[in-house]
């Protein structure tokens, strides 16, 4: 009798809700079937979601894997003696990543680069349901090289073509025997005559960039002025200086000089590394007293070397004299 007054009330005819009832008792079962219906999609965005960001995860970490193998290619190339490249580029690959594989390295010139590319399958979660079970995931990184063409050098020190030429016998270093240059450039060679000089007032020493730093800027064929004195830059503390000591760095080499005193300048002609052993500049810049009182020396050989960091430029036109820049360009 409830129902049936609830039922006048509504303005419901009597009886309709066994009926309704009986109507959504036929419907049963459809949401599950639309819920089926519907998991299709939201796997496959499931799979966009999960399995893409995984494959965006993967390249990044066989990209790194790739940079490096194609810098230690580079190196060996620069360096006169490229080996077994795809056994270098592999054995890199493997130290970053371990499950890619390398492929044989694509040498080319002008200007001289080498290219690695790595490639690994990359496993989905989700992806199979929509009928995707792996990605060959790849990647690859091109180094180039060459002879450096200018930069900052981390010593406000030059050395003369002559001398280059006295201790590499013409031609690429070849040895790790030091030797003791004195400065100004004696050292026995006769390269600066018999004053020992070569401008007046002129001890080797580049003007630095200014303020407190020790490093000096110069480039390939410029003219760049001369820090008279015997002794380091006043920008030039021990601490600089005796953080170079065992380092090799890159120098400049001149093949001209004039002037006197402060405007006296060296030409450069190009760039070479030189591994630093001792040095006796005077007074509080000493280390391993390769010569002393009032004479002024540095200890070291120049060797071959292979600079990846950003302080120097490369380019057509400058002579190799056993440096050279790498730049990852990919």
């Amino acid at each position: 009798m409830q129902r049936l007054r609830e039922d006048r009330r509504a303005g419901r005819p009597q009886g309709a809700r066994p009926a309704l009832r009986r109507r959504l008792a036929g419907e049963r079962g459809g949401s599950a079937v639309l819920l089926a219906l519907l998991m299709v999609p939201v796997l496959g965005f499931t799979a966009i979601a999960v399995d893409i960001g995984a494959l965006y995860a993967e390249r990044a970490r066989l990209q790194t894997a790739a940079d490096a193998a194609a810098l230690a290619v580079a190196r060996d190339c620069a360096r006169g003696a490229c080996g077994d490249m795809r056994a270098t580029a592999q054995a890199l690959v493997d130290a970053n990543l371990g499950d890619a594989t390398a492929a044989p390295p694509v040498l080319a010139s002008d200007p001289l680069r080498v290219t690695v590319t790595g490639s690994t399958p990359q496993e989905h979660w989700f992806a199979p349901v929509i009928g995707h079970d792996s990605t060959q995931v790849a990647a690859s990184a091109t180094v180039a090289w060459g002879a450096p063409t200018g930069g900052t050098a981390m010593l406000p020190l030059v050395f003369s073509w002559c001398e280059f030429q006295a201790q590499t016998g013409g031609g690429l270093p070849s040895t790790t025997t030091a030797r003791t240059i004195e400065l100004p450039k004696k050292s026995g060679t006769g390269c600066t005559g018999p004053s020992d000089v070569f401008v007046p007032g002129g001890f080797g020493w580049l003007t630095t960039d200014g303020g407190t730093t020790c490093r000096a800027t110069s480039r390939v064929g410029g003219r760049f002025t001369s820090e008279p004195g015997n002794n380091p830059s006043q920008g030039c503390d021990t601490d600089d200086v005796a953080a170079l000591l065992g380092r090799t760095v890159l120098l400049p080499i001149f093949d001209e000089a004039g002037g006197t005193g402060s405007s006296a300048w060296y030409h450069v002609y190009g760039y070479a590394a030189f591994t630093i052993t001792a040095y006796h500049f005077g007074g509080q810049y000493d280390a391993g007293q390769p010569c002393k009182g009032e004479d002024r020396c540095i200890r070291g050989y120049f060797t071959r070397f292979v600079d990846a960091g950003d302080s120097f430029t490369y380019g057509p036109g400058a002579p190799s004299l056993g440096a050279w820049v790498l730049r990852l360009v990919r």
